[in-house]
């Protein structure tokens, strides 16, 4: 998609309260979906928080109280998805579960490595995303994909990454189509936000593209200058926020910098 077909949002208002209804939210035990459940909490839902790991979902627990039920499942299991939202019936599902892709070059990858982000982040867009629509969650549910901005600019030193971020994308817009077809009135939307070191995907990320351009950390984050601030989990909890209460009739993908939300068309 080429960036020129951008619309910015940062008047985005949330037009639905999210109060007293249920969010799942995948990835919940650190980076962006941690803090997407954080937002969500704090608005009101009670957040269903789903990661392999069950201390960090503990910690997350511990910080957001009686409002947050952890969940330790590998959300890229065909099966969990299912089972959880036949008990939830979420009104707000979103699918922040990832791996960390291997960084390095393409001739050190194997097909073993290059293909981890199909094997977990695309399969966990496709068994949620297709559940969604066969059970189907209530009208008026909405169900938020974590894509990247390597979806759009490409991602050398990270294999399949940048590919399996676009494929997520698709099957977003995909299951919009459908679910439009059918009448369901679930909105599906994607997210892509820019690299940044915030999280320790976008850690290992910065750390390998500064050593590969021969520059320091520190200097590789300014040079990302031209993009404004860098991103923090904070504004991508609260972006998610303002889409997840947002009007159904807005974009079904979006690109986040730190400067906020701008539609892609």
């Amino acid at each position: 998609m080429n960036q020129s077909a951008q619309t910015h949002t940062d008047g985005l208002v949330g037009t639905r309260t999210i109060k007293n209804t249920k969010a799942i939210v995948t990835g919940a035990g650190r980076g962006f979906g941690r803090a997407v459940a954080a937002a969500l909490s704090a608005a009101g839902a009670h957040v269903i928080g789903v990661a392999r790991t069950g201390a960090q979902l503990d910690e997350v627990a511990g910080e957001l109280g009686d409002s947050f039920t952890p969940v330790a499942a590998d959300a890229a299991d065909p099966a969990t998805p299912g089972r959880l939202m036949e008990e939830y019936r979420p009104r707000t599902l979103v699918l922040c579960a990832g791996a960390a892709p291997r960084m390095s070059s393409l001739p050190d990858q194997t097909w073993e490595s290059f293909s981890q982000n199909w094997n977990v982040d695309v399969a966990q867009a496709f068994h949620w995303t297709r559940c969604a629509l066969r059970l189907p969650l209530r009208p008026g549910s909405s169900v938020i994909a974590m894509s990247s901005g390597a979806a759009v600019n490409g991602s050398p030193l990270s294999g399949g990454y940048a590919g399996a971020k676009a494929t997520v994308r698709f099957i977003t817009s995909y299951a919009a189509i459908e679910s439009q077809r059918a009448g369901l009135g679930i909105r599906f939307v994607s997210v892509l936000p820019r690299l940044t070191p915030a999280t320790d995907l976008g850690a290992k990320a910065v750390a390998a593209y500064a050593e590969r351009q021969g520059v320091d950390v520190e200097t590789f984050v300014q040079s990302m200058g031209s993009m404004g601030p860098v991103l923090n989990t904070e504004q991508v909890g609260k972006s998610i926020l303002q889409i997840a209460t947002g009007d159904p009739q807005d974009a079904g993908a979006y690109l986040l910098a730190s400067s906020g939300l701008s539609a892609l068309a």
